[in-house]
């Protein structure tokens, strides 16, 4: 096998409090992660010498600096492999949405050149390697749904609701920093259970930054309330992305088709496993 072609999903914080501060400046979070049938897709070709290569290159994002290649030198330096890789991405998902493209671009890079270069690696030390790259990669890494807490890197698996949703991107930039920088931010959210959490459901779940990302970024707020006129709607991560649960395909359809022209928008379907897992023919993992 000389080449690969393989997903990097998008995911949702179906949830996300933020239960703490620490020294180091990064926060302590509770947060419900699950994988949508939408995303970016890599096509990953192996290389008989060292080059790692990208194409296209991202306007505003250097070419050593991006996770992609990041994570593949990652790889090669810890593993002693003398292969590189020729690297395509099909960039779908906003940058700097939420919704986890880069963290995912990684996490598919990790798992496709562990593969493609036959290396026998652990799922559990590429989620290390991941957490090295960002508090997000291993949640892709590991490929199934999961309650999250720490910065985010302690994973337990669950099983979701996989129902419809349509997520809008509005068209702004969010600047993370910006978000957790905020003197408004709740950051003092009383810890809860994961059983708790589940058995309260998607009407009770909430995002701690979203009071926060309203005020600072209106565009955001805007579509949180046109989208909230055809169903609950939640911010994820940190934004821009809003989405809306939803039961029925055909409810997603009606919905996009009366979205503002300024926005992005796309329906897609929760998955508890990953579809780049699937791709892999992976067993679920055993965390």
């Amino acid at each position: 096998m000389a080449e690969l072609s393989l997903p990097a999903p998008a995911k949702l914080n179906r949830l996300l409090h933020i239960t703490g501060r620490r020294a180091d400046g990064y926060h302590e979070l509770q947060t419900l992660f699950q994988f949508l049938d939408h995303g970016d897709t890599l096509k990953l070709r192996r290389r008989e010498d060292q080059r790692i290569t990208l194409t296209p290159a991202l306007p505003g994002v250097d070419h050593e600096t991006n996770l992609i290649v990041r994570a593949a030198r990652l790889l090669q330096e810890r593993s002693g492999c003398r292969l590189g890789a020729d690297i395509a991405l099909t960039k779908r998902l906003p940058m700097g949405g939420g919704l986890g493209g880069g963290s995912s671009n990684a996490a598919t890079t990790l798992l496709g050149l562990a593969r493609l270069w036959k290396l026998s690696v652990s799922l559990e030390a590429l989620a290390e390697l991941g957490l090295r790259l960002g508090a997000d990669v291993p949640v892709f890494v590991h490929g199934h749904a999961a309650w999250a807490e720490g910065i985010g890197e302690r994973l337990t698996p669950v099983e979701l609701d996989t129902p419809w949703f349509v997520i809008v991107h509005p068209g702004v930039e969010i600047a993370t920093p910006a978000v957790f920088g905020a003197s408004q931010l709740t950051r003092d959210s009383l810890p809860i259970s994961m059983t708790r959490a589940l058995q309260e459901g998607p009407h009770a779940w909430r995002n701690d930054c979203q009071p926060t990302v309203r005020r600072l970024y209106p565009g955001v707020g805007e579509a949180l309330d046109w989208l909230s006129d055809f169903a609950p709607s939640l911010l994820t991560g940190t934004g821009a992305c809003v989405f809306c649960r939803l039961t029925h395909e055909d409810q997603a359809d009606s919905i996009l088709a009366r979205v503002d022209e300024g926005w992005h928008a796309f329906k897609a379907r929760g998955r508890n496993t990953s579809p780049l897992h699937q791709a892999l023919g992976l067993p679920r993992s055993g965390r």
